[in-house]
């Protein structure tokens, strides 16, 4: 029986001149294996009862074609294709590791939500007002303290209307509470932005906000805040945020 050598691994500067399946069978033969001892048996089957095809000496790099057999690798040698036991064999190429990719968490931004009801009902308010004061011009005329009321009123009742459904919310400055409770103070420096001060953790953090309706709304993780704005002065807590926030 003679003896064999195993097949020489290609280096990279001749794989990149490959064809691609060519670039495949070298990709097969990265993982090598060096023998530890001399006159390794190859053998035609994975089985110790099977034809020797050829011999291994020893210091000898192999390319391990399947590792998945408990006891016999199958290997690339000059002749084909033959297996040998795994025992005497002892892996030089590096493992290569999957490259763990960290995961992590995006913070979150509440979504604010489109409501157009407020907008279609101040467009049927401004309409009715408009029709208001269109007869009262056209029919009392002759009366200008009459018109001139009428324009007051409607006037006034159109930017209340705009104040209470069309124009955003806009919250700025400091609130606190003295209650027991987690959230103590926040410090709204800009339009979307919170400063939260968490008394369970005695730390700070800052989120974005949003203001939807007549509630603010921002997270702490997991957790979702909730603030009712009652007036420019004073904030109140919903759900596990209960309490009431004044302005400093």
């Amino acid at each position: 029986v003679e003896k064999i050598t195993a097949t020489p691994v290609a280096h990279a500067s001749e794989t990149e001149s490959k064809t691609p399946q060519q670039s495949q069978n070298t990709a097969t033969a990265d993982v090598i294996y060096r023998v530890t001892t001399d006159n390794l048996r190859v053998r035609a089957q994975a089985d110790p009862k099977s034809k020797v095809i050829g011999y291994l000496p020893e210091s000898e790099n192999v390319a391990v074609l399947d590792s998945s057999n408990a006891s016999y690798f199958k290997i690339k040698v000059t002749n084909g294709e033959g297996w040998a036991s795994k025992e005497f064999l002892v892996r030089v190429s590096p493992v290569n590791k999957p490259v763990a990719t960290a995961s992590t968490i995006a913070a979150s931004v509440p979504k604010e939500t489109k409501d157009y009801a407020s907008i279609v009902f101040f467009v049927i308010v401004a309409l009715i007002l408009f029709t208001v004061l269109y007869f009262s011009i056209k029919y009392a005329s002759g009366n200008k303290v009459l018109v001139a009321f009428s324009v007051i009123v409607i006037l006034v009742i159109g930017y209340f209307c705009f104040i209470t459904f069309i124009q955003a919310k806009v919250v700025s400055g400091t609130f606190s509470s003295n209650e027991d409770i987690q959230y103590k103070t926040f410090n709204f420096k800009s339009k979307d932005s919170v400063t939260v001060t968490d008394a369970y953790t005695d730390s700070v953090f800052t989120s974005k906000y949003v203001i939807d309706g007549e509630m603010i709304k921002l997270y702490d993780q997991q957790n979702t805040i909730m603030l009712l704005i009652r007036d420019e002065n004073t904030l109140i807590g919903e759900g596990f945020t209960r309490g009431t926030f004044t302005k400093k």
